[in-house]
């Protein structure tokens, strides 16, 4: 048995030395087809484009990515070769949700505007979005919009027994956009460039737009334009149309500009690979005996203040921002060597 894996992918290396007799880990993006012709197992992240090129005469079987999203495989081809597939739906959501509101007290601390007075809309209510509605409730905003025409469509009811609201509503009332669709390059429901110009021309209020996402779903061209204009009061953008590499206008316009790492919590890194593993024991047809938990932080850390201050101090975006703007060609090394970050509920559980 043998498996590839992405070697930055969390506390995953013991168990997969446990399940293989060989385990072969490499960057990502450094991932080629001789690496993988002899393995059974793939384990990625969204570094690694795993389709007919790369997996066409292997012998893997089952591809992983310890992530959400998986518009990195050709899943058609995967289907039709054979090969088995898998990602780890909601395994960074509460992370996401942290940075999402996290960034908005920040915002709060830094300009003219008060969270708890904003009409907010989410555009996508899967775990992501139905995780970060909860987080902007806890943190007392009142009125929230919730848009996902493919939930809609299928008559799956809002979360909070709350209505969906059509993206015209969103446009005309809402004061912040976040957005948590999957990147869809086509179909009824595409999201490939949903934020564009005449997204931003229709908007009957100046918002705050946050792309946690994937970044085609902005066209980046579009938002500058609407930076420049006044059209939006602030774009915060954790992920990039062209990453690792960034539009330098948009970084330096942005409030907050981030290398894709509002989900890198330490919580969020260990579900995702405790989701792998459990992936891949079913696989193998062994039981899930592995127990993965992230670092504690240090004995002497303490938290001060008042709760919207204290979640600053366990986690403050504008220092992953700061980081970016003054390197920007170091976008995948800030990622590869992100620094511990824990989540409120694993904080105060120790």
């Amino acid at each position: 048995m043998k498996i590839v894996a992405d070697d930055k992918i969390p506390y995953i290396q013991p168990a997969l030395q446990a399940l293989a007799d060989e385990v072969v880990f490499k960057a990502g993006k450094e991932i080629t087809s001789s690496d993988v012709r002899d393995a059974d197992i793939l384990v990625v992240r969204t570094r690694t484009c795993c389709d007919r090129r790369l997996l066409k005469n292997s012998s893997v079987r089952l591809v992983v990515t310890a992530t959400i999203g998986y518009d990195h495989f050709d899943t058609k081809w995967l289907e039709k070769a054979g090969i088995l597939w898998a990602n780890c739906p909601g395994c960074n959501a509460t992370s996401v949700a942290q940075y999402v509101r996290n960034s908005l007290f920040a915002l709060q601390q830094d300009r003219d505007f008060v969270l708890t007075n904003a009409t907010v809309g989410i555009v996508g209510v899967g775990h992501v979005g139905t995780a970060v509605l909860h987080a902007l409730r806890q943190a007392g905003v009142r009125r929230i919009l919730l848009n996902d025409p493919p939930r809609e469509v299928a008559s799956d009811p809002a979360p909070e027994s709350l209505c969906w609201s059509p993206i015209e509503t969103l446009q005309a009332e809402a004061d912040v956009i976040t957005l948590h669709t999957p990147l869809m390059m086509q179909g009824a429901f595409k999201t490939y460039h949903l934020v564009n110009a005449a997204f931003f021309d229709s908007l009957q209020r100046t918002p705050v737009l946050i792309n946690t996402a994937r970044g085609g779903i902005v066209d980046e061209v579009a938002l500058c334009h609407a930076l420049d204009n006044s059209l939006i009061r602030e774009a915060i953008i954790d992920t990039w149309e062209h990453e690792p590499q960034v539009r330098r206008s948009l970084l330096q316009k942005a409030y907050l500009s981030t290398p894709h790492i509002a989900g890198y919590s330490a919580d969020g890194k260990a579900n995702a690979t405790r989701m792998a593993l459990e992936h891949i024991c079913n696989f193998l047809g062994q039981p899930m005996t592995f127990d993965i938990h992230p670092p504690t932080l240090p004995a002497e850390f303490h938290l001060t203040g008042t709760p919207d201050e204290q979640a600053l101090q366990l986690y403050d975006p504008r220092r992953d921002s700061q980081q970016l703007k003054m390197r920007p060609e170091s976008f995948e090394q800030l990622r590869g060597n992100y620094p511990l970050r824990r989540e409120e509920c694993s904080f105060f559980a120790h």
